[in-house]
């Protein structure tokens, strides 16, 4: 199934859940023409989700593959709530798939529900470099951060508040972008690309790659420094998670040494890709909850200077 068809379903899976026609979202490439680094040609773009496949709370998710031409879709909250804050949203998968309803669609229902647009970003997987999995990605989101920078006098946004959300693999795609900050991983190809691509803050949902599996210790390849220049951010992970806990409790240690403020949730139980899907017996499913009182403290879920 390719995402032109996947989109206007998910939409109405926005509206059965809300109980309100949802509007269809605003669909922009993420480039003009051809991303950058891309040589070769994918199969078409598609669900890879089987039968067989783990179900998360219950029901299944979409693992959309052969992503080659990344796309973002604006979401905008009801006019009465908006904020004017705005938080591009990175769906995990490993750099092999996207786990794009689950670490998606459902984060911008929640994100438009306390009054913030969402732009879930469709990068390209699976990753085109063995060596820097990461590189297409983080190319994808620092491009799209410019370009819904751009875009925030169009679309009444504070430019001032456009943060970055990202789980798993995509929470690695949104620190990165956090801390690579000015540091654009590519060639600047127009005015957009004039525009900061550094996200106001960030909220990292279990990231992955900050930490070895097995090690005590930041990875001393990571192609990014910490800095005084790091936005605010959020962390939330779980002891059992197969993804290092290190990841969120390291790189929030190495932010206080720079005095960037951080803040961390770790529960004792829950595992890996939960995203926002509650599950009573899972404290950890409550972290939305958590981030929007961290938001509302930061100012950024009020309108106005």
């Amino acid at each position: 199934m390719f995402i032109r068809s996947l989109l206007p379903a998910l939409c109405l899976g926005l509206a059965a859940v809300t109980g309100s026609a949802a509007p269809a979202p605003l669909v922009l490439n993420v480039w003009p023409g051809k991303p950058p680094g891309e040589t070769k040609s994918l199969p078409p773009e598609a669900d890879q989700t089987k039968d067989s496949d783990k179900l998360i709370a219950g029901r299944r998710i979409i693992k959309l593959g052969n992503v080659s031409n990344p796309q973002l879709a604006v979401y905008r909250p009801a006019r009465d709530k908006d904020t004017g804050a705005a938080v591009v949203v990175c769906p995990g998968g490993g750099f092999n798939i996207l786990a794009y309803d689950l670490e998606g669609t459902e984060v911008a229902e929640w994100l438009n529900s306390i009054g913030v647009t969402a732009i879930v970003l469709k990068y390209r997987v699976p990753f085109r470099d063995p060596q820097k999995r990461w590189l297409a990605p983080v190319q994808d989101a620092q491009r799209t951060m410019s370009l819904v920078r751009s875009k925030a006098a169009e679309w009444d946004l504070d430019p001032r508040r456009i943060g970055i959300l990202g789980f798993s693999a995509g929470g690695a795609t949104a620190g990165f972008t956090a801390l690579f900050g000015a540091d654009r991983q590519y060639e600047a190809i127009d005015s957009t690309d004039r525009v900061s691509s550094r996200p106001d803050f960030a909220l990292l949902i279990y990231a992955a790659y900050f930490v070895e599996r097995g090690q005590d210790a930041m990875n001393p390849n990571l192609p990014v420094k910490v800095t005084k220049d790091a936005p605010p951010t959020f962390f939330v992970h779980a002891f059992d998670d197969g993804v290092p806990v290190q990841n969120a409790l390291l790189l929030a240690a190495e932010l206080k040494k720079v005095n960037v403020p951080a803040e961390v949730h770790v529960y004792d139980v829950g595992g890996h890709g939960y995203g926002l899907r509650p599950v009573p017996e899972l404290p950890v499913t409550s972290w939305p909850k958590r981030a929007e009182e961290w938001l509302a403290r930061r100012g950024l879920l009020r309108r106005g200077p």
